[in-house]
């Protein structure tokens, strides 16, 4: 990986699951040093595919890229020196006035506005709905699929959330795992494994989750996590194609892009330029 060219302008991230990652893994790339905030727990769901997952595994590649989970910003700092990204247990953002970063980032995806402010950095760019561009953050990134999808908004909202999963083989909600009772999970697949409609893909609870029809399984939540009935806990794929398992989606590509172009043309950050 490319050593960061803009050492001076530091990014925070909030969230490490899928979308998140996808921003993460463009500013990266991009030489951008990132830090990324997640919960003790973290809700992820593509977890192959998650940079937050180094909280539960420690170390976490995607795409020639690794996450690694870290207890303190020496370490992170250390971390971010070998080309890595380090990833801190840190829901409140308690870090951020520390850091003082150039950047911060919203990825959390809560669909609403838990706390993030304008003034925690010359630059707050957040994901999706929930976020007023010139009120609370100073752009906002389309996540909804469709003609927008990651068009930066510096003024004003993204689109409400449908609560229609994106169509795979006319598969939408169907493929969506939901938790059927409150528990943990009891894996009986792990991702990337392909099974057949019916088979038992994990209980909660002595409750079982089937498959609704033949797949990949793409993600499935960590048993760590205590999850509430109705929960999205898993994802089934009808493509069945394996390596789409341990790839960033076209989605959180895209919204990535989104977000390396906010922060690119953030006159905070252009400061560090030449």
């Amino acid at each position: 990986m490319a050593l960061a060219f803009f050492d001076r302008a530091r990014i925070v991230v909030r969230g490490g699951g899928d979308l998140a990652s996808g921003v993460i893994y463009r500013l990266v790339r991009a030489g951008f040093p990132v830090i990324v905030l997640e919960l003790d727990a973290p809700l992820l769901v593509r977890r192959t595919v998650c940079f937050g997952d180094a909280v539960y595994v420690g170390a976490r590649a995607v795409e020639g890229l690794t996450s690694r989970f870290v207890a303190d910003l020496a370490t992170a700092a250390r971390v971010i020196e070998r080309g890595e990204i380090p990833v801190l247990i840190d829901p409140d953002g308690l870090i951020i006035p520390v850091f003082k970063p150039t950047v911060v980032i919203d990825a959390r995806m809560e669909k609403r506005n838990p706390d993030t402010t304008i003034h925690e950095a010359p630059c707050v760019i957040a994901l999706g709905p929930g976020f007023t561009a010139g009120l609370d953050c100073h752009a906002v990134i389309e996540t909804n699929r469709g003609h927008d999808l990651g068009r930066v908004i510096y003024h004003g909202s993204a689109e409400p959330d449908t609560g229609e999963p994106g169509s795979l083989m006319n598969k939408t909600h169907s493929r969506v795992l939901r938790a059927p009772a409150d528990g943990h999970i009891d894996p009986n697949h792990v991702i990337g494994e392909l099974v057949q409609a019916g088979d038992v893909i994990a209980t909660i609870s002595g409750h079982a989750i089937n498959a609704p029809f033949t797949g990949i399984l793409r993600g499935l939540m960590h048993s760590h996590v205590r999850v509430q009935t109705g929960m999205k806990v898993g994802d089934l794929d009808p493509r069945a194609r394996r390596e789409h398992c341990f790839t960033l989606s076209d989605k959180s590509l895209a919204v990535g892009g989104g977000a390396l172009e906010a922060v690119m043309s953030s006159s905070a950050v252009r400061a560090y330029f030449g």
